[in-house]
């Protein structure tokens, strides 16, 4: 059985400073490098995904892809179906950056509980083709999908 921390890690966020003064003009959060061993293996596809207000991308189970999950705008809750049956709630915002991993064959769901736009930057080892049926739609019959409606 796999714990919450065998789904994510934390990542690096560096301050940024103007080159006249010093002042932080922002920040730099570091995704992938190939040194760091986050990612098992390299991508083969990186995309964005943007969730509205209130909704749900999911349940998906992918059979032959790993993806790494890393909310840039807004906050979102990955929702991960462990292999025990039982489900992990992991809460990932632009401010508090963290790479989601959700292997091959976990099926997971992510809800933006938020009045915002949320964006998810998405890096998967295996790129994404019409009609490759590697993607399949899943139900959380047993999921209390009924507490987000209270929560936001």
């Amino acid at each position: 059985m796999k714990t919450e921390a065998d789904f994510f890690q934390s990542l690096e966020k560096h301050s940024t400073k103007d080159i006249h003064d010093g002042h932080v003009n922002g920040s730099l959060t570091v995704i992938w490098r190939d040194y760091d061993n986050l990612i098992t293996n390299p991508p083969k596809m990186i995309y964005v995904s943007s969730v509205e207000p209130g909704e749900i991308k999911g349940p998906h189970l992918h059979k032959k892809r790993n993806s790494y999950f890393i909310c840039i705008h807004g906050k979102v809750t990955f929702i991960i179906k462990n292999d025990d049956g039982n489900y992990l709630e992991i809460e990932s915002d632009s401010e508090n950056p963290k790479i989601i991993n959700v292997p091959k064959n976990f099926v997971s769901a992510h809800i933006n509980n938020t009045k915002n736009i949320a964006r998810i930057l998405v890096l998967a080892d295996v790129a994404w083709k019409p009609n490759d049926n590697e993607m399949e739609n899943v139900e959380f019959s047993d999921y209390d999908w009924q507490k987000w409606k209270n929560s936001s």
